[in-house]
Order: structure tokens, then C-alpha cells, then sequence
């Protein structure tokens, strides 16, 4: 999805077939693929600076040099989480793996919404399983904080078993663990968001994490959908356990943002900067529900005003992916600059100390 930010790069290596007319051509998942075969060959640029000490943050225990990671969804079989973090990242999530490969829904099932600078997705979990992202991840250094996105079987019996499975294999392994309850594209996965079942999942994962050698910290990816009733529900059951944060949000089934524009009747999840507004306040009103519980705010983040924005409405740290198609791999370099500039803009010190300073505006949808 995001090989075009590389057509310079790629023509320099003798790649010159790669241009950027050429990837424009490509639909969009023949240019994902693209793109991680260029970042398995080296053809990625690296970060040759140390981030400033702004951007040095702590989540879940976990010390990052900068607090933007590369969401789930990009490196979904652990096959380029070192050159991501090489480039710059300060955390990168791989997945969602499942216990077994499974090929995901009928191709295609990825667009892109360029009026908008949105994309559209019902992959449905496609990855090559638990063991080919074990296999690659063991022993690998990875100069960033790794996450394991972990997920279920579409035909598995048992959703909840599938998850513990999860725990079980990557909880020595990973530097903490996503427990991805809120794709829109496996049926039925939503509704492990509701109060009981959301009750037994976490109880089953948190035991299984409890026998694990490592004490690996656990995140639970909600859905930018959930009503106010719902994120009541998702907060009161998450406060009565030890989980350690939540990531803030998933792709959205709605289509407003996007309605009448090229591919917006495609079914799937809705990801990139229309998504921001709708993920922005969800994030804000979690806060408001969970207290000082650690968030990862994700969803539309397109530039360094709106990742500063997910900050001020309660993020302890950001991902991005989507933005990337768009914006190019120097976004990620723009967006750490920014945060650096905002920080220094408010009289502070750290990004930290920007946490939830508008979470009401946000909350209420006064926020610009």
C-alpha cells in the first residue's frame, strides 16, 4: 500500500520498473505486497539520529524512544518488524495472527478511497499463522517495542480459546500483546465486546498470561462503533482487571465521511484520515471512562496537527498505517518533528505531559 513513497528510493536501487506510475497502476493490495518484498530486500531508508528526549515516553512499562508505532495490519506474518523500526518507528505491530494460516476473504478486498485519502478493507485476517510468525520472530532484535496483534480463526469453534492460544505462544516472545476483538471483517469477532463475553475473554487471557514465564502487557483494540452504552460496557469490565491498556480504534463500518466517493460501497472497515474525527472522540471518551489507564490512540492520523490532536485528547502513544499510502514514508519523520515543535510550543518538556490536555473538547466534539 504504501510502495509509492518508495519509487525514489527503489529507482536509485536499479529497481526502476517500481516507478511511482507504475505502482499507481497496481491495485492496492499488489502494491502492500510490493512493498514489504522492499523492506525484506533493505531497500527502506533507516533513521540516522536519535529521537529528542520531547518524544521519550513509557506505555505499559515499556520505555520507547518515540511514541509513534506502525500499526497492525501492515506486517501481518512478522516478516519486516526490524526495518520498520529501523526507519524510525518506536513501536511496530505485527498481525493479526491466528493459532492456524487462514487465506482471508475473496480477493479484492482492498481500496483505496483517494478523494478522501481513505481506504477500505475486509481481508479478513489473512496471515500464515502462529507458527511461520513465531519461527520468524525468535531471536530477532527488533530496536522498538514489538506487539503480537493476535486474533481468531474465522471457522474456529471457540473465539475465546483461540485468543489464549495467542497468549500462549508469543507472551515470552512479544514486548506486549493486542488482543483484536474489533475487526469488522471476521463475523461475530464484535461481539466480544459486549459485557459477558468481554468478561470471560479477558478473564481467559489474563490467566493464561498469569502462567506465562514473561508478564507480558495486554491491550484490548476496541471498535471507533461502540455506542455510549457500549463503551460504558467495555470500560466497566475492563476496570475490574489487570489488563494494561487499550488500543483506540479499529476501522469504522460507517460510511458518512466517505459516502458517494469512489469504492465507499465496499464492504469492510474504513480506515485513514476519514476515520479520524469519529476515532478521536471515542479516544477522548475513554479516557473519560478509564482514568489514567495507559491508550494507544489509532485511526486518521494524517499529519503532525492530528497526531498532536490524539495526544491533547488522551494518548499516551499513536500508530499509524493508512496515512503512509498517502502521506509517504517521510510522514513519519513530519508527524515526530511536529510532536517535537507542539511540546515545545505548550512550555513543556515531554509529550507526556500533553496527555488529555482537551480531552473535553474532544470528548464533546468541540475540537477542531
Amino acid at each position: 500500500m504504501i510502495l509509492s513513497a518508495f519509487s525514489p528510493l527503489l529507482r536509485n536501487a536499479g529497481l526502476a520498473s517500481l516507478t511511482r506510475d507504475t505502482l499507481l497502476r497496481m491495485d492496492a493490495e499488489t502494491a502492500h505486497g510490493a512493498t514489504i518484498t522492499a523492506l525484506r530486500l533493505g531497500l527502506a531508508p533507516q533513521q540516522e539520529y536519535a529521537d529528542p528526549p520531547e518524544l521519550a515516553t513509557s506505555l505499559c512499562g515499556l520505555e520507547l524512544k518515540n511514541p509513534v508505532g506502525m500499526a497492525a495490519g501492515f506486517d501481518k506474518n512478522a516478516e519486516v518488524p526490524r526495518p520498520l523500526a529501523l526507519m524510525g518507528f518506536g513501536m511496530v505491530e505485527i498481525g493479526t495472527v491466528t493459532p492456524r494460516p487462514q487465506a482471508g476473504n475473496a480477493k479484492p478486498r482492498l481500496f483505496r478511497i483517494a478523494g478522501a485519502d481513505g481506504v477500505i478493507n475486509r481481508m479478513g485476517f489473512n496471515n500464515e499463522g502462529h507458527n511461520a510468525a513465531f519461527e520468524r520472530l525468535k531471536g530477532l532484535r527488533v530496536p522498538a517495542a514489538l506487539g503480537v496483534n493476535i486474533g481468531a480463526n474465522k471457522d474456529s469453534e471457540d473465539f475465546v480459546a483461540d485468543y489464549v492460544l495467542g497468549v500462549q505462544r508469543f507472551a515470552d516472545l512479544a514486548d506486549y500483546l493486542t488482543v483484536n476483538i474489533s475487526s469488522p471483517n471476521t463475523p461475530g469477532l464484535r461481539n466480544l465486546q459486549a459485557d459477558e463475553a468481554l468478561r470471560r475473554l479477558l478473564g481467559e487471557v489474563l490467566t493464561a498470561r498469569a502462567k506465562a514465564r514473561t508478564r507480558v502487557p495486554v491491550l484490548l483494540k476496541i471498535a471507533p462503533d461502540l455506542d455510549e452504552a457500549g463503551m460504558d460496557a467495555v470500560a466497566r469490565v475492563i476496570l475490574d482487571t489487570d489488563l494494561d491498556g487499550l488500543i483506540v480504534s479499529n476501522t469504522t463500518i460507517s460510511r458518512d465521511p466517505v459516502a458517494g466517493m469512489e469504492n465507499a460501497t465496499e464492504t469492510g472497515g474504513l480506515s485513514g484520515k476519514p476515520l479520524f474525527a469519529l476515532s478521536t472522540q471515542r479516544l477522548a471518551q475513554m479516557r473519560q471512562r478509564v482514568g489514567t489507564l495507559p491508550l494507544v490512540g489509532v485511526g486518521g492520523i494524517h499529519s503532525p496537527q492530528s497526531a498532536l490532536a490524539k495526544f491533547e485528547a488522551g494518548a499516551n502513544a499513536i500508530q499509524l498505517y493508512s496515512a503512509l499510502v498517502f502521506g509517504g514514508l517521510d510522514l513519519l519523520d513530519r508527524i515526530k518533528r511536529g510532536l517535537v515543535a507542539g511540546v515545545r510550543a505548550a512550555g513543556k518538556t515531554n509529550i507526556a505531559e500533553l496527555v488529555g490536555s482537551r480531552v473535553d473538547d474532544w470528548s464533546s466534539g468541540r475540537a477542531e
